[in-house]
């Protein structure tokens, strides 16, 4: 039991609901993981996540990691406290104490919970509008820029007591497939990587973050075989020899098909632990905890996998929780209510206007024109609710009404557009989603500036749509509540002082 046990401390597990049900604990007792990950699927509200976290740590021990991805804007699984704004809203905005203060609020409301790991910042330096997964989880397309504004939320972060993790190395801020569904490649020079990717992760290891992520992505200058995850050349000869890592290396989730796709789960576990990972991301149904758990343990006991090596990084993770133990912390009435109003300043400080976009009258009967009341995007569902932001307006201009069409079937919207455009003043072509506008889409949205209207075009989420329409607009960089209220103070006429943090093309 010894070598299984060696094997599952280096496992971090997903569990299936906001309770732990009775197979679930069978299954936690059994193994003892060294931690859980959770997501929105485990979380209702914080005497809830409270408990949950307790009872976990009641089975796996007071030294068991819980972890979430908690990085601002769209990528956020605690909903119930301050909402932090984008990374890339930060970007607009610029200033690293401004950054510090927003990773301090996160780690405050993290660890309130029992949450002591959370999988932020991403330091990818977004350098390609098409980049269907990164976009505006990135500070921006300046790799000077996206270091100094990362790395104070981090310090912010982890100075809460939450340990950071930096992601996704070594960059996956120049890709155009999401690695949840395939495996992408840089085909870039190691001179170009220098410049670009890797200069933020070098200034993590000075700066002495805790934690890096590695992607799962092929960088052929650095490893012409394996992707990051599972690369010796590059967790080990180049992350922790080279650059002189000496902190804790997680795996981004197996469970992606970028991973999924071209390895058995056991066998990806065993490698990307050979690689130089200190913990595997281990995410699925409990077989897949088993089948990696035991490919691990027969690693260990063949001689596949180090013994040495793993209990290096058992004790690496052991020190760590030392470092950052998840007793929760009080979180005052009064601290949370300073947090949510820092959350709604930073949001309206990073509103930024493009080409000089018209606002509505107070008289204007508004027509919000967007692809569906509710839209679905990304790989854990995130949720924009247009209708919310509808509501919002009401509050402020007298007059609004939507026009909704399928994004599926946008040329088929044409006349219908033009119809209700007659009975409106001022049009605001909302885009929303995650990845690029299609062609039918962008040319329906662009038809609407053309109907003899006042308009203006709202990038809601995905700030690159304003490179599809390149009509007057404003970025939000997000859809959470507090970037919603901040547009309609601004649509409003308080002042839109961001700036884009990504170059024009």
């Amino acid at each position: 039991m010894e070598s299984l046990y060696l094997a599952t401390s280096l496992m971090m597990v997903d569990i299936p609901g906001p309770t732990l049900d009775a197979a679930t604990r069978a299954h936690l007792e059994r193994y003892r993981f060294g931690g859980v990950c959770l997501f929105r699927k485990n979380i209702q509200n914080p005497a809830q996540v409270r408990k949950l976290v307790a009872d976990i740590r009641a089975v796996l021990g007071p030294q068991a990691w819980i972890a979430i991805d908690q990085e601002g804007g769209a990528v956020q699984r605690v909903l119930e406290l301050a909402q932090a704004p984008a990374p890339m809203a930060l970007g607009a905005i610029g200033d690293a104490k401004t950054a510090g203060a927003v990773g301090a609020a996160v780690g405050r409301t993290l660890i309130s919970l029992g949450i002591n790991w959370n999988f932020a910042p991403s330091v990818d330096v977004n350098t390609n509008p098409k980049n269907p997964v990164i976009g505006d989880r990135s500070f921006g397309s300046d790799p000077k820029k996206v270091a100094r504004l990362a790395l104070a939320w981090a310090r912010g972060l982890e100075g809460a007591g939450v340990m950071a993790t930096v992601k996704h190395f070594p960059g996956h801020g120049d890709t155009f497939l999401d690695s949840h569904l395939d495996l992408p490649v840089v085909n870039k020079t190691p001179e170009e990587l220098e410049r670009t990717e890797l200069y933020p992760f070098r200034k993590t290891v000075e700066a002495q973050i805790s934690a890096i992520m590695s992607a799962h992505i092929r960088f052929p200058a650095l490893d012409k075989q394996y992707p990051a995850t599972l690369s010796e050349k590059i967790l080990t000869r180049f992350l922790r020899k080279k650059l002189g890592f000496k902190g804790i290396i997680v795996t981004d989730a197996l469970d992606m098909k970028a991973i999924t796709q071209h390895y058995p789960v056991g066998e990806a576990a065993v490698k990307s632990l050979q690689a130089g990972a200190d913990l595997i991301l281990s995410l699925g149904k409990p077989e897949v905890h088993i089948a990696q758990a035991t490919a691990i343990q027969e690693a260990l006991e063949n001689g596949q996998l180090s013994r040495e090596h793993a209990q290096k990084s058992q004790q690496r993770l052991k020190e760590a929780a030392q470092r950052f133990p998840g007793s929760p912390r009080n979180y005052s009435a009064t601290q949370q209510k300073k947090d949510q109003t820092l959350m709604e300043q930073v949001a309206l400080r990073s509103i930024t206007p493009y080409r000089q976009p018209l606002r509505p009258r107070r008289s204007d009967r508004i027509l919000l024109v967007s692809a569906g009341s509710t839209f679905e995007a990304g790989p854990y569902g995130e949720t924009i609710a247009v209708q919310d932001f509808a509501e919002l307006l009401k509050t402020r201009f007298a007059r609004v009404s939507q026009f909704v069409y399928n994004p599926q079937k946008a040329e088929e919207f044409k006349g219908e557009l033009e119809k209700a455009a007659t009975q409106a003043d001022y049009l605001l072509v909302v885009s929303v989603g995650r990845g690029s506008l299609s062609p039918q889409e962008a040319q329906l949205l662009k038809h609407a500036f053309s109907l003899g209207k006042r308009a203006t075009h709202i990038a809601l989420w995905n700030p690159y749509h304003i490179l599809s329409l390149r009509k007057p607009a404003f970025v939000t960089y997000g859809f959470r509540a507090p970037t919603l209220k901040a547009l309609v103070k601004v649509l409003g006429g308080a002042q839109a002082r961001g700036r884009l943090p990504f170059k024009l093309r």
